[in-house]
């Protein structure tokens, strides 16, 4: 990268003087004194400003251990992109908590990345003027190339709001969550692998009423990670039931996801689950990484999660239960649904304080740039050869140190460019183990939906759900545990359905979807 007031040259200097210039600069500004005309005195100093790293202050989520910034990895990635990372980490499993603390404040970082674009704080924060509108910064996209060529289809798209683009992507690949299942356990109960939810849901039961650990205690948990208060993959059972179908009332408004009738019958599946066993007890408190740490750890049967975790969480379980081996199943729901979710190919963005200075937000925006590019993707996936991989039949693979510190929590602090399978190969697999997953879930991307309601905003709904959801919340918990009926669940959601505030939302949704589909 050229200094920057080698980029200042007017057109009008010599050839000559422009090469005693950068002569002067590449020796600490002392130049030849053979050289005429002399270098401008103010440049030298602009020269060591613009080889000074970037300072970059980040709030972040952590999903694995806090990391050692100065460990070789995030030495290299800041080597690389000539900054100074200051990173605010935050646990996964808090971050929403402490983002709508941060936002609710109104004491931003100066850029926050969020895993999520559609939380209702997060698009009232972007309307009421929290953050940079960077479409007017990134113009016809001259000075950012790799934004322009690195990113998924309509991925800033996702990131708007009201047409203003207010994020860079997370960028990761469409093809993402697996619903897991230990296949040793399946084989060891001669239970064969279920294709249906149906069928799933026995599998489980069955699991969870065998002794696998030989302790002599039912002590096997079933699914985890679903349900109420911790939603991961919630969705991806939504799809099973058609609930990512968009769903429309007589109006003609399209009614949002989890008030879907089709949800309703999710919830219904998940009651019996419970009362089968398959669900445990304490779910509805059950944290991810409380949830993470039972599934790789050979506690629990089934779990959803990114597909890259395979290998990993083999290896742990193997540590006690040497046979274990993960699959990822396909299963289709009572109207031939698949309980597929597919990714955006955004996991949200990362978001630039209207605190920062204009000049600020220019440099910012250069550094991420710069992390969209196809270099420092591969970096991120797979850090410094002969230190954090080495190759292996042709395929990159983590070492020792390559697993401790190349992870999920290292891909956070950068774009990156979208990568098809980024989120099933395992860094730490053989080519053998990771041909064999892309197989496994070839078929994802072609049966799997994506939720509608990703990248559509409705603002009656900003304004309206946020007073009903802790009450839906609690009203899912219950109808689960049997503590209403599913009749009267129903009857809640069909009363939340026709709110007149609700109608308005699901008709400025139906608008929306039109306008993004183009249809």
């Amino acid at each position: 990268m050229k200094p920057l007031h080698v980029k200042r040259l007017s057109m009008s200097l010599s050839c000559l003087l422009a090469i005693s210039m950068l002569a002067a600069c590449s020796d600490g500004g002392s130049g030849s004194k053979t050289a005429a005309p002399a270098a401008d005195p103010k440049a030298a100093p602009k020269a060591a400003e613009a080889e000074k790293p970037l300072t970059v202050k980040i709030f972040a989520g952590l999903y694995n251990d806090a990391p050692d910034m100065n460990n070789a990895y995030w030495t290299e990635w800041q080597k690389r992109t000539n900054s100074k990372l200051e990173m605010e980490w935050v646990p996964s499993g808090d971050i929403d908590t402490k983002m709508d603390l941060v936002l609710a404040s109104g004491d931003l970082p100066e850029i926050l990345s969020s895993p999520n674009a559609n939380r209702p704080s997060l698009i009232n924060a972007a309307k009421n003027g929290a953050f940079w509108d960077l479409g007017p910064f990134l113009g016809d996209f001259k000075e950012y190339p790799n934004l322009k060529n690195n990113l998924a289809k309509d991925a800033l798209k996702y990131l708007s709001v009201d047409g203003k683009v207010y994020a860079l992507p997370r960028s990761r690949s469409r093809v993402d969550l697996g619903l897991k299942i230990r296949k040793d356990w399946l084989d060891k109960l001669n239970i064969p692998v279920p294709t249906t939810l149906d069928e799933y849901a026995a599998a489980l039961k069955k699991i969870t009423d065998a002794d696998l650990d030989g302790n002599g205690k039912k002590d096997t948990l079933g699914i985890i990670g679903q349900g109420v208060v911790v939603d991961d993959g919630t969705n991806l059972f939504a799809a099973g039931f058609g609930a990512l179908n968009p769903t429309y009332n007589e109006e003609g408004g399209m009614i949002e996801t989890r008030l879907t009738p089709q949800w309703d019958d999710m919830i219904a599946y998940f009651r019996q689950m419970y009362t089968d066993g398959g669900l445990p007890k304490e779910f509805s408190v059950m944290k991810r990484t409380q949830n993470e740490e039972l599934f790789r750890t050979g506690k629990a049967a089934s779990y959803t999660n990114s597909i890259w975790w395979d290998d990993e969480w083999e290896k742990e379980n193997r540590k006690t239960q040497p046979d274990a081996k993960i699959l990822n199943l396909m299963l289709k729901g009572p109207k031939g649904d698949y309980a597929l979710e597919l990714q955006t190919g955004v996991s949200g963005g990362y978001y630039i304080s209207k605190k920062v200075p204009e000049a600020r937000v220019k440099q910012l925006l250069k550094y991420l740039e710069q992390t969209a590019s196809q270099e420092m993707t591969d970096f991120a996936y797979y850090g410094i050869e002969g230190v954090h991989y080495k190759v292996v039949d042709g395929q990159k693979t983590l070492t020792e140190q390559g697993v401790k510190e190349v992870n999920v929590t290292s891909k956070g602090a950068g774009v990156l460019a979208y990568s098809k399978w980024g989120k099933v190969i395992s860094a730490s697999g053989s080519k053998a183990f990771n041909d064999a997953k892309i197989k496994e879930v070839e078929k994802f991307d072609e049966l799997g939906l994506v939720d509608p309601f990703r990248g559509i905003i409705s603002p009656t709904w900003l304004n309206t759900w946020p007073k009903y959801e802790s009450e839906w919340k609690t009203m899912e918990a219950k109808a689960i545990v049997g503590q209403i009926s599913m009749d009267e669940f129903k009857a809640y959601t069909a009363k939340l359905r026709a709110l007149p505030e609700m109608k308005k939302a699901f008709k400025e949704f139906s608008d929306a979807y039109k306008t993004f589909t183009g249809k």
